[in-house]
C-alpha cells in the first residue's frame, strides 16, 4: 500500500517539484519504504512506497514504463496480476510487481483495462504519447483517492492534507457539505468537507488532457448483479467465492495478520484464513475492564479454535487518552468514527506486520444491522400513510411528547414523509440531527435533500437500474456506498495508514459482492445473525459467536466523554462557538443536555462536533 500525488499542468505555479515533494513528505506515513517523483512539462507524479509484494527497488514508483511512454503513481494491491500477466505475453517485464502488470494491461487494451482488475486501489496514470492523464479508484471505494481542479490544473492526491502543499489548494470549508457531516458525521462522495476539494467516486475513472476533463464510471453493481435461482447451490457458491477470497489477499511478501474482534465477521475472515496459511496467523483484538465493552473472550474462543498467534490489547482509559491526540492528528477528513481502528492498527503494526485482514463489509453485505429488519417492518406499515398527514404529524409530535428520544424523534420524521419508501426513510435511520435541529444550531439553510437521500432517488427509484434489486440488496447498496465507503472504509485506510499499515476486506471481493446481492431476501433474514453467511459457512463457525449477542467495534465513549475528555470536549466545542456560523447557544444545549444524560442527545451526536472543531482548527481550515 502507498501514496500517490500530483498535478497537472503545472507551468504556472512556482516550483511544483518542491511543491509535489512536500506532498509526498506529509503523506510518508503512506509509504515510508521509498519516495520519489516524476517530472516533466505536463504533470509532476509523486509517490511514497510501502512494499508488500516484490520488495525489489525496481518495482519503485513513479514506474516508467521501458518505453517511456507510460508512468504509473499506484496505491494498492492488484489481485489477479498473475493471471492478467500470462495474458500479456508481448510485454517483456522486468519486476514481479501488480505495478508493472497495471502498465501492461493499460498498453494492450487501454483504460478498459480497469474492468479486467480484481482488487483494491488508486492510480494516476500519465499517456505521454498521448497527452493523458488517467486518475482511477477500485470498484469498491476502498482507496481514496481525491482532487482539486483550478481552470486547466488539477492536483490530486491520496490524502485531502497533502493537497494543502499544493498552492492551488485553499484551506477553506465547505459550507454547502456542512449539513452533510452534521447529519451522519462524514461527506458524501463527490463532496468533502473542503471547498473545491472531491472524492473520485468508486468505480470510476477520471481523464484529463488539454480539451477534456471528464469522469465515467467502468464498474457498477446495479449492472452486475444477476438474480439467483432457488434450485441454484447458494451456499456452497459463498463458500467458495468468500474462501477464495481470503485466500487471494493473503499474497504478501512481508509479515501479516487479521483483527478479531470474536463477532461472525471477523471469526469468519480467520477461519478461512487459517484453511489457506500455512503457518499460524496473528490476531488482535481490543479488550476493556467495562465488560459491557469488552468481547476478548470470543475473541479468544476463535483464536483458540484456530490456533492462532493471539494479541490482546487491553485499553484503560488513561492508555486511549495518551493514544487520542495522535489519533485526531491521523484524521485525514472529519469523521465521527476511526480512534478504535488506530489503536488496534498501531498494536498490529508493533508485532511487525505489514498487512492485516479486516471483516469490514460484512453487516452492510449479509444484512448485519438493524436498518436491515427495521426497512422490511417499515414497509409492512404503509397502511399508516392512509392517514391524512396532519394525523400522522400530531401523531409523531404526541410520541416525542410522550417518550422524548432519540427513537421517537426519528419515528416522528419518517411518518411524517410523502412516501413511506426506502429512499425517504433510509437517509432519516442514519441522521445523528433533523433538520430542525440543524436549523437552530447552525445559520446556513438547511438543505434537506442529503447524500443519502440522492443516492437513494437517483440509483434507486423506478425506471433506474437499481429498481430491480431485491429489497435487502437495495438497502445494502445504501448502506455501502453511504456510511461504509464514507465513513468506515475512509477511516480505515487513514488510520491502519497511519501506522503504514495496509488493511484488505475479504468480505467487499467483487465477485462475492456481485453474487450476494443477487440472492433472494429470504436467504438473508431468519433466526440467525447474518443467516446467509452463517448458513454458507457451516462447522467453520462456532455455535457460540453465531448465537452471541452483536456489540460492535466501539470504545466506551459515553463514560470518557463525561469524565476524562471532558475539558477536550468544551475546547473543540468552543472553536466552534467562536464562529459565525454556529448557534452558541444551541451548542451550550446539547452538551449540558448530554452531560445530564438526557436521551435525546447521544454520545456521537456531541462527538461528531468535538471532531469537527478539532480538525478545523488542527488544519487551520478558513470557516
Amino acid at each position: 500500500m502507498c501514496g500517490i500525488n500530483g498535478i497537472y499542468n503545472h507551468l504556472n505555479l512556482n516550483d511544483p517539484s518542491r511543491q509535489v515533494l512536500n506532498m509526498n513528505s506529509l503523506s510518508s506515513h503512506r509509504g515510508p519504504d521509498h519516495t520519489d517523483i516524476y517530472i516533466d512539462q505536463d504533470v509532476v507524479l509523486g509517490h511514497n512506497r510501502l512494499s508488500i509484494i516484490d520488495l525489489d527497488k525496481r518495482s519503485h514508483q513513479p514506474f516508467i514504463c521501458s518505453d517511456k511512454k507510460v508512468i504509473l503513481s499506484f496505491n494498492g494491491e492488484i489481485y489477479n496480476f498473475q493471471e492478467l500477466k500470462s495474458q500479456l505475453k508481448h510485454y517483456h517485464f522486468i519486476t514481479n510487481s501488480d505495478t508493472e502488470v497495471v502498465v501492461a494491461a493499460y498498453k494492450k487494451w487501454g483504460i478498459h483495462f480497469l474492468t479486467k482488475l480484481d482488487g483494491m486501489f488508486a492510480m494516476a496514470l500519465w499517456d505521454i504519447e498521448h497527452k493523458k492523464l488517467f486518475l482511477a479508484r477500485d470498484t469498491m471505494g476502498i482507496k481514496p483517492l481525491y482532487y482539486y481542479q483550478n481552470n486547466n490544473s488539477v492536483a490530486f492526491s491520496s490524502e485531502i492534507r497533502s493537497l494543502f502543499e499544493c498552492d492551488l489548494v485553499p484551506r477553506k470549508l465547505n459550507h454547502g457539505a456542512l449539513h452533510d457531516y452534521l447529519n451522519y458525521s462524514t461527506v458524501h462522495s463527490p463532496h468533502t468537507i473542503i471547498d473545491g476539494v472531491f472524492m473520485l467516486k468508486a468505480g470510476c475513472f477520471l481523464q484529463i488532457d488539454e480539451n477534456n476533463f471528464s469522469i465515467s464510471s467502468y464498474w457498477d453493481i446495479r449492472d452486475s448483479f444477476k438474480k439467483k435461482l432457488s434450485s441454484e447451490n447458494i451456499h456452497e457458491s459463498i463458500k467458495t467465492l468468500f474462501l477464495d477470497s481470503v485466500r487471494k489477499r493473503l499474497i504478501s511478501d512481508v509479515p501479516f495478520g487479521a483483527f478479531l474482534s470474536g463477532g461472525v465477521d471477523s471469526s469468519a475472515v480467520v477461519a478461512a484464513a487459517a484453511r489457506s496459511s500455512s503457518k499460524p496467523v496473528k490476531t488482535f483484538c481490543v479488550s476493556f475492564d467495562d465488560k459491557a465493552y469488552d468481547e476478548s473472550n470470543y475473541a479468544k474462543i476463535v483464536a483458540d479454535l484456530y490456533q492462532t498467534d493471539h494479541y490482546e490489547i487491553k485499553l484503560t482509559p488513561n492508555e486511549f487518552l495518551k493514544d487520542l491526540p495522535s489519533a485526531l492528528q491521523a484524521m485525514d477528513h472529519p469523521s465521527g468514527d476511526g480512534p478504535n481502528s488506530y489503536i488496534v492498527s498501531k498494536a498490529a503494526k508493533s508485532t511487525g506486520v505489514s498487512m492485516v485482514l479486516s471483516g469490514l463489509g460484512g453487516d452492510e453485505l449479509f444484512a448485519g444491522y438493524d436498518i436491515f429488519t427495521n426497512a422490511l417492518s417499515l414497509i409492512d406499515k404503509k397502511w399508516l400513510f392512509s392517514f391524512p398527514p396532519g394525523v400522522r404529524k400530531f401523531i409523531g409530535l404526541l410520541l416525542m411528547l410522550v417518550k422524548p428520544s432519540i427513537s421517537s424523534n426519528k419515528i416522528a420524521e419518517v411518518i411524517t414523509q410523502k412516501y413511506l419508501e426506502l429512499t425517504y426513510f433510509y437517509p432519516i435511520y442514519r441522521k445523528l440531527f433533523t433538520d430542525k435541529d440543524l436549523n437552530r444550531l447552525i445559520s446556513i439553510k438547511v438543505n434537506s435533500l442529503s447524500g443519502p437521500f440522492k443516492i437513494g432517488v437517483n440509483d434507486l427509484s423506478y425506471g433506474e437500474t437499481g429498481y430491480d434489486l431485491p429489497f435487502l440488496s437495495k438497502v445494502s447498496y445504501l448502506e455501502m456506498k453511504t456510511y461504509m465507503q464514507n465513513t468506515l472504509l475512509r477511516d480505515a485506510d487513514q488510520m491502519s495508514m497511519a501506522h503504514s499499515l495496509e488493511l484488505r476486506v475479504p468480505m467487499l471481493d467483487q465477485k462475492l459482492v456481485e453474487f450476494v446481492y443477487g440472492v433472494s431476501d429470504s436467504y438473508k433474514l431468519g433466526a440467525l445473525p447474518k443467516e446467509l453467511l452463517v448458513n454458507s459457512l457451516g462447522d467453520m463457525l462456532p455455535k457460540t459467536i453465531v448465537n452471541r449477542p452483536k456489540m460492535g467495534f466501539l470504545l466506551p465513549w459515553e463514560g470518557w466523554m463525561r469524565k476524562e475528555l471532558r475539558d477536550f470536549n468544551i475546547g473543540a466545542l468552543s472553536v466552534l462557538k467562536e464562529t459565525s456560523i454556529f448557534n452558541n447557544t444551541e451548542i451550550d444545549e446539547i452538551w449540558n443536555k448530554f452531560m445530564r444524560n438526557d436521551s435525546r442527545v447521544s454520545w456521537s451526536k456531541v462527538w461528531s462536533l468535538v471532531v469537527l472543531g478539532n480538525w478545523l482548527q488542527e488544519n487551520k481550515i478558513e470557516i
